[in-house]
């Protein structure tokens, strides 16, 4: 069968691997859509390197179930679903408590595990989520980048009528925006980008005014200070506006990750008052489930969000196209044949 992968340091091709086994736990899922990310170029470019070379990319897919292992019991053969791409444990102490994101023993689909980017993979069934025939690929394609933003948008405890304020238009810093939106909270947003500042407009978020620069620079003054603040970019500058933006008594939800240190003192922090949150992914599985649901509702629409789409064989392409394109890349799998 055919797959995306990582042949060299920052190299992407096609290639031909074996069709996958299963096992009597998994199902075998025949994937038609791969959503691309920020965490996906960072193992192409080496900030995360892949533990061997050819390594299948991707971790935000979706498919149709080819096959089921003898032990499933709740999927079938033909059903739609989207995959949970991060597998807990299921026995440590924080998975027993229901924090399954502080798994020590998590494997992360694309970073420990190889990637969905192919025409089939095998998966645990326990991470494997059915949704309707009828639901726009176009949107479960967006399921786990959205579980990441609904889930960060709930444990900052944001409610009607607080001010927010979401650093970075990214497709996750979108993606935070929509959930805020369908919360009844019209964000700010801050994105020097003029595309991607446009595109979260478009989405119903107000601008926060920015002149040029990277995050951190030009004029910041088009938004109040925010009761809640959301940084998406992941970049030392854009955690340092967020910190200069919270309100008194504020919180700013990290989900981005930068590896600087934040330029907050002990001081600044008790003086204003100030909560810090840092939000990772999401908890297996009742975070990644509600948000199928609510995608089958069609009210969110996150396909909104998608702006460049692709086929399997241009997949160096589409991750050539992720740094610089307004709005989410991904690749449309279906129709590219068999397993060859």
């Amino acid at each position: 069968m055919k797959a995306a992968a990582l042949t060299a340091p920052g190299r992407v091709e096609t290639i031909r691997i074996p069709t996958p086994g299963y096992g009597r736990h998994d199902v075998l899922v025949r994937m038609t859509a791969v959503g691309l990310c920020g965490t996906d170029l960072a193992v192409v470019g080496g900030a995360r390197p892949a533990p061997r070379l050819p390594w299948v990319l991707g971790h935000e897919g979706i498919g149709e179930i080819a096959a089921v292992g003898s032990a499933v019991r709740h999927l079938f053969e033909g059903e739609t679903v989207a995959i949970e791409p991060n597998y807990c444990c299921g026995r440590c102490a924080q998975c027993a408590a229901g924090f399954t994101s502080g798994c020590t023993k998590r494997v992360a689909v694309g970073l420990d595990t190889p990637g969905v980017l192919a025409e089939y993979v095998s998966v645990p069934a326990e991470f494997v989520h059915a949704a309707t025939r009828e639901v726009d690929p176009r949107d479960l394609v967006c399921a786990e980048p959205l579980a990441v933003a609904r889930t960060a948008v709930h444990r900052s405890g944001v409610r009607a009528g607080e001010t927010s304020l979401v650093v970075g238009a990214g497709s996750q810093g979108l993606l935070v925006c929509l959930c805020l939106i369908d919360a009844g909270i019209t964000p700010y947003v801050r994105e020097p980008h003029e595309g991607r500042r446009a595109l979260a407009v478009s989405l119903g978020a107000v601008p926060a005014e920015v002149t040029s620069g990277a995050p951190g620079e030009g004029s910041d003054t088009g938004a109040p200070p925010a009761d809640h603040v959301f940084e998406t970019a992941g970049v030392a500058e854009a955690a340092a506006w967020a910190l200069r933006h919270a309100a008194p008594g504020g919180t700013v939800t990290f989900i981005g990750m930068s590896g600087a240190p934040l330029e907050l003192t002990a001081h600044e922090l008790v003086r204003r008052q100030l909560s810090l949150k840092g939000s990772l992914i999401y908890d297996h599985p009742r975070d990644f489930a509600e948000t199928v649901a609510l995608i089958e509702k069609g009210t969110l629409a996150p396909h909104r969000v998608l702006r460049a789409e692709f086929g399997l064989a241009d997949a160096a392409a589409a991750f050539d196209a992720v740094g610089s394109t307004p709005g989410k890349c991904w690749i449309n799998l279906a129709g590219t044949g068999g397993t060859g």
